[in-house]
């Protein structure tokens, strides 16, 4: 059962890590050291972004659920 639990996990893991790196960066780190722009403009997520966005906390969501079934399987 941890066999299975830890395959899953490491699955579920670089799901969530394809996720993150597919989310759309538009700063970098300006943001960070006061750089301002015209693109700073609060804006809702639409689209392919928004399900990408809700599929990336479903699996954050089902990594821990995994981590914390793992660590109660031992």
């Amino acid at each position: 059962m941890n066999k299975i639990i830890t395959i899953i996990q490491i699955v579920s893991a670089l799901v969530l890590i394809v996720l993150i790196l597919l989310q759309n960066k538009e700063g970098g780190l300006s943001g960070v050291f006061g750089g301002s722009d015209s693109s700073n403009v609060f804006r809702t997520k639409r689209g392919m972004e928004k399900k990408l966005f809700i599929l990336t906390i479903v699996f954050t969501i089902f990594f821990l659920a995994l981590s914390l079934a793992s660590l109660f399987t031992y």
